[in-house]
């Protein structure tokens, strides 16, 4: 199997959470694979207490109940440990473009760390899979890597999993090239300015929304148009990480 061409880390990880809404959810377990050029590796799995209870329904998805994290740190306590392990890497997940990278920034803003995930270069391997060969995780180890996968929804698990088959992704298709670039850049469905993808970009490079009445209208001249708009995305129930963007492309136009 060949081994990943880096010009600096990456860190493969996988969260647990309470749910599958970002602006809400919160974390209940996260594992941190962390690959360095020279191929050495780093591994922390963390328990997170959510504090918030944990639904029975997801819970029975991943098999975290509220008495096995009430003792455990939360994700403020963590934080500093989570951002010294990412900080300065690119980043990989399994459908982490739409999920883990979007909840992770979330989270982040929420406990005041200024990790800016704009600057990690992120691969999901979900999306190069589904691309070459349309299905999950179990199965695309099965696939790639000829193994069953032993424990998934276990963070630990998936996040070696999701390692193995990227290498072998990159060992069984020529097309994809050895490179951080290439395979973040291919891995993308679309580009948008948010993790959530409630804001994108038009043909030009100008901020567009990408929901509600104003639907594939530039943001900045919307922001002129209606002055009471700003105001409502700030108090209505987006993203943490989206209303930032808002508000940097509200003060760039305003210093214009």
């Amino acid at each position: 199997m060949r081994k990943l061409n880096l010009t600096k880390p990456i860190c493969f990880f996988d969260l647990e959470t309470t749910g599958i809404n970002v602006s809400k959810d919160r974390i209940v377990e996260i594992a941190i694979l962390k690959v360095y050029p020279s191929g050495e590796k780093e591994s922390r799995t963390w328990l997170v207490n959510p504090e918030m209870p944990i639904p029975p329904e997801t819970t029975a998805i991943h098999g975290i109940t509220d008495e096995d994290v009430e003792d455990k740190p939360t994700f403020k306590e963590l934080a500093p440990q989570v951002v010294q392990m990412i900080e300065g890497s690119d980043v990989a997940g399994f459908n982490s473009n739409r999920f883990d990278i979007p909840l992770l920034a979330e989270e982040l803003l929420r406990v005041g760390q200024d990790l800016d995930l704009k600057k990690c270069r992120p691969i999901d391997v979900q999306v190069i899979f589904h691309k070459m060969e349309p299905r999950n995780l179990s199965a695309a180890y099965k696939f790639y890597c000829d193994k069953d996968l032993v424990n998934a929804h276990s963070a630990e698990a998936d996040t070696l999993a999701t390692y193995e088959i990227l290498k072998a992704q990159i060992a069984k298709y020529e097309e994809l090239e050895n490179s951080i670039d290439f395979l973040s850049e291919y891995s993308q469905h679309f580009e948008n300015a948010d993790f959530a993808g409630f804001i994108g970009y038009d043909d030009e490079g100008h901020e567009i929304f990408k929901f509600g009445k104003y639907k594939g209208k530039k943001v900045e001249d919307i922001l002129e148009k209606d002055k009471g708009y700003f105001g409502w995305l700030q108090n209505a129930d987006f993203p943490l990480y989206t209303k930032k963007v808002l508000t940097a492309i509200q003060l760039r136009k305003l210093s214009l």
